[in-house]
């Protein structure tokens, strides 16, 4: 299955291309398009693609206005954050969706429907003519601002204790187990992973360092220039690994820094 992700946010579209090949390693992830302009531009090429998932609300504009310009060639799943009656605005028009955050059983769900649906040769209704009801309904409810998430739930022996995201140093994975590090140096295990706090987290001020690390910025005590063109952090509190950002990653870093 040849797939394109329409994406603007870079960990977004990362998770959802791993929860993709975990669920179907046979699903080929074909281009990831941040935007209006760069989607349009891999559309005209006319490569074969089976499906889409689009986010909304991109960088140039709306997704709604790629389709207005060039008549999807295969079903769209959206990517949205849209309330209760949004969403029954999706089912009555047949396009699937998933809610962002996006959760594994419900992408799978969403991959088995497509299957299903395509085994069945059945022509896709909904394009172009219900397509462009659906984005003049939807078009109407991304206004809404993202949140991000501003407290965590940890266990401490038999109490329940609430962190708030100032609070927090930094985000320590390791052996499989994502740790929150406070400010004054104790740290508690959360259920989520790396990649689910990449979507959940302000990216303003928190940044995925390394495989390993997510900071918060405040916590970034000295950046230097580290070998084959690496960038060495010290984080407080100090950890007992050493912290880098690789080459590939570093101007990246530096600009986030400098924002």
């Amino acid at each position: 299955m040849r797939v394109l992700i329409i994406e603007d946010e870079i960990p977004a579209a990362r998770r959802l291309e791993r929860l993709l090949t975990e669920i179907d390693p046979q699903i080929s992830i074909i281009e990831v398009c941040p935007s209006v302009e760069a989607s349009l531009d891999f559309l005209i090429k006319k490569e074969p693609i089976d499906l889409i998932f689009s986010d909304i609300q991109l960088s140039d504009g709306l997704s709604f206005d790629i389709f207005r310009q060039i008549v999807p060639p295969c079903p769209i799943i959206f990517t949205t954050a849209f309330d209760d009656y949004a969403i029954e605005a999706f089912k009555t028009h047949a396009v699937d969706y998933l809610l962002k955050p996006i959760d594994a059983n419900a992408l799978d769900k969403a991959i088995q429907k497509f299957k299903q649906y395509f085994a069945q040769n059945t022509p896709p209704q909904y394009l172009p003519s219900d397509l462009a009801q659906m984005m003049q309904l939807l078009a109407k409810t991304t206004a809404a601002p993202k949140t991000y998430r501003q407290r965590f739930l940890v266990v401490k022996g038999e109490e329940y204790i609430s962190i708030n995201a100032t609070d927090i140093a930094y985000f320590y994975s390791e052996n499989r187990i994502t740790r929150i590090v406070r400010k004054d140096g104790k740290w508690f295990p959360i259920e989520p992973t790396l990649d689910d706090l990449e979507e959940e987290l302000d990216p303003s001020i928190f940044f995925r360092i390394n495989r390993q690390f997510i900071t918060h910025l405040p916590s970034i005590h000295k950046v230097s220039k580290y070998f084959n063109g690496k960038l060495k952090i010290e984080l407080l509190p100090k950890t007992s690994d050493e912290v880098t950002v690789s080459r590939d990653k570093a101007e990246t870093f530096r600009q986030w820094l400098d924002f």
